[in-house]
């Protein structure tokens, strides 16, 4: 049966990944960041994954402000790197798991989610960012991927407790699976960051910490943050940590930490980075 053996939540910076294309991973500026994520790498190594359930926004890759799903999920059999804008990213076509997603996909739909189907899908940095953030740079990527795209984009966003709900649903669905895998949730971006606007450079080190200690210690609290909450405290940009919420939703209620990481800043925004296992 599948089991879902750990949760993992990173940002997904798009100047990450273009410092790892271009060779620049080693300069001062970018090498602290890799470094924090060495110990996933190692683990991961150990853990062999072999299907991740990736939570990611996309960034006007697939979808326009013509057509905007709240939760979307990919289907496929593989997934493409999009071009946005100065090309693909020279990264391995993402290797899909349809037999999963399908079943996924029924088990949620029938506990009154609507998810879109997406049977065609190109992934962009939201979800190529940390498959290189997590296994390096590699000819192909060492375990087959579910994306689940989720609107963090145009207003209004789903709320933190219904992505929570919907990790909770996910949970179930995998646990019905009757082949044995070893699956993994992953929720990214964030954390604090504003891309526009007076407040723009927002970095707010105090409102990560305490939602990275309170993953583990307090998750009722996060369930209970608003749009307001977010904009307010992390920046326009900083909504994208309801992602978390749906890998956080997707553990038993008893887990511990196994890794952290945090740093500021990378391009104009925090790095956030966090292991979780159910205890």
């Amino acid at each position: 049966m599948a089991r879902i053996t750990a949760g993992i939540g990173s940002s997904h910076i798009p100047a990450l990944g273009a410092a790892l294309d271009n060779g620049r991973s080693a300069e001062p500026q970018w090498a602290p960041i890799f470094d924090g994520y060495r110990w996933v790498r190692g683990w991961l190594e150990a853990e062999k994954p072999d299907v991740v359930i990736l939570v990611y926004n996309d960034h006007a890759s697939n979808f326009s402000m013509e057509v905007v799903p709240t939760f979307a999920i990919g289907c496929a059999e593989q997934f493409s790197p999009a071009d946005e804008g100065w090309g693909a990213r020279p990264v391995p076509t993402v290797q899909g798991h349809p037999e999963l997603a399908w079943h996924i996909t029924e088990r949620v739909i029938q506990e009154d989610f609507d998810l879109t189907i997406l049977n065609r899908l190109d992934v962009d940095h939201g979800l190529t960012v940390p498959l290189s953030l997590m296994f390096g740079q590699r000819e192909a990527w060492p375990t087959r991927v579910i994306p689940l795209a989720v609107n963090v984009i145009q207003f209004p966003p789903p709320s933190g407790n219904r992505c929570w709900a919907l990790g909770q649903a996910i949970a179930r669905a995998v646990a019905s699976f009757p082949e044995d895998l070893n699956v993994q949730v992953w929720g990214t971006g964030g954390m604090s960051h504003q891309l526009t606007g007076e407040r723009a450079g927002l970095i707010n080190q105090p409102f990560d910490t305490a939602f990275l200690d309170k993953l583990t210690s307090a998750p009722e609290e996060l369930r209970r943050l608003t749009h307001h909450d977010y904009i307010l405290q992390a920046g326009s940009e900083g909504i994208e940590l309801i992602m978390w919420m749906v890998m956080r939703g997707a553990l038993p209620t008893d887990i511990r930490e196994l890794h952290r990481f945090y740093y500021v800043p990378a391009s104009n925004t925090a790095v956030g980075h966090i292991v979780l296992q159910p205890d």
